[in-house]
C-alpha cells in the first residue's frame, strides 16, 4: 500500500463526521442488477462503516474488512453488533467462505492490481455480484472550483486521484469497468452514476479536504498553510457535487 492509502487513520474521527454517506438509491442500484436476494457481503476498505451502515440497514449480513486499525476501531462504533470485522487488507484475504456482493466503497483504487481479479472471484460464490462505487466530492460553482485551484497550487497541483489503468476521462467506460472488462472471471460490466448535491459550510469543506490523501501526505506546515489559502477564498457556504459512480459486475459461472 502506498503512503496514500496508509494515511487515512489519523483522521479517522474526522472521515466519520466530513465524509458523506451513501444515499439509499446505491443499494437499490445494486440489488436491482443481483436481480435476487443478497444475503452476505464481504466490503473491502471498509473505513468507517459508511457504506457499512447503508448495506446493514437493508438486512444484509456484512464482513468488513479494513486494514488501519483506528478506522476500524471507528467503524465499530457505528455500526451494529451484527457487523463481522476483520482487520486486513485486500491483498491478505484468504478464500474461504463465498459471498452473494464483493464491494467496495471508494477504497478498489488503493488495492494491488496484479491478481484482483482473481482474489475477488474467489471470495464470490458463482453468479455473485461485484460492486465498487464513489466518486470525487467536487466544488459545483466553477469559480469557487478554480480560487480553491489557484490557492492550493502552491503546495499541491491536484487533489484527486487518476485513473489506476490510465483511462482517459472522457472515455465512457471508466475504471474499474474497464480492467473488469477485460478479465476472465467477470461478465456483464455496467457501469452507471447517482446525481447528488449537497451543500458544505466552508468549516465542513475544509473538514472534508483534510480526509483526503493528497493532503494527508503533505507535510504538516504545507498542509495548515494550504488549508489556510483555500479557506480564505471559500465562500460561507459552497455548493458540491459528489455523484457516485457505480460499477457492477458479476462472476462467471465457469471460467
Amino acid at each position: 500500500m502506498s503512503d496514500r492509502a496508509r494515511s487515512f487513520g489519523v483522521m479517522a474521527e474526522a472521515y466519520e463526521r466530513f465524509r458523506p454517506g451513501y444515499p439509499v438509491e446505491l443499494f437499490d442500484v445494486v440489488m436491482a442488477y443481483a436481480g435476487r436476494p443478497v444475503r452476505s457481503a464481504l466490503e473491502i476498505g471498509a473505513g468507517t462503516g459508511k457504506a457499512t451502515r447503508l448495506f446493514t440497514r437493508q438486512g444484509v449480513t456484512v464482513t468488513a474488512t479494513e486494514p488501519d486499525q483506528a478506522m476500524l476501531d471507528e467503524l465499530r462504533e457505528h455500526v451494529p453488533a451484527s457487523v463481522s470485522t476483520v482487520r486486513a487488507a485486500f491483498e491478505d484475504l484468504r478464500p474461504g467462505e463465498e459471498y452473494g456482493l464483493v464491494y467496495a466503497a471508494a477504497a478498489l483504487h488503493w488495492t494491488a492490481p496484479e491478481g484482483r481479479w482473481t482474489r475477488m472471484a474467489a471470495l464470490l460464490e458463482p453468479g455473485g455480484v461485484f460492486a465498487s462505487f464513489g466518486g470525487p466530492i467536487q466544488l459545483a460553482d466553477p469559480a469557487v472550483k478554480e480560487a480553491v485551484r489557484a490557492a492550493r497550487a502552491p503546495f499541491l497541483e491536484s487533489d484527486e486521484i487518476p485513473s489506476p489503468d490510465g483511462t482517459p476521462p472522457e472515455c465512457e467506460m471508466q475504471w474499474p469497468g474497464t480492467e473488469l472488462q477485460r478479465s476472465e472471471w467477470f461478465t456483464d460490466v455496467q457501469q452507471c452514476a447517482i446525481e447528488r448535491r449537497l451543500t458544505m459550510s466552508a468549516h465542513e469543506y475544509i473538514g472534508q479536504l483534510s480526509t483526503i490523501s493528497a493532503y494527508l501526505v503533505l507535510p504538516p506546515f504545507e498542509r495548515k498553510q494550504t488549508f489556510d489559502r483555500i479557506v480564505r477564498v471559500l465562500p460561507r457556504t459552497v455548493e458540491i457535487a459528489a455523484d457516485v459512480t457505480v460499477h457492477l459486475a458479476r462472476r462467471r459461472h465457469e471460467r
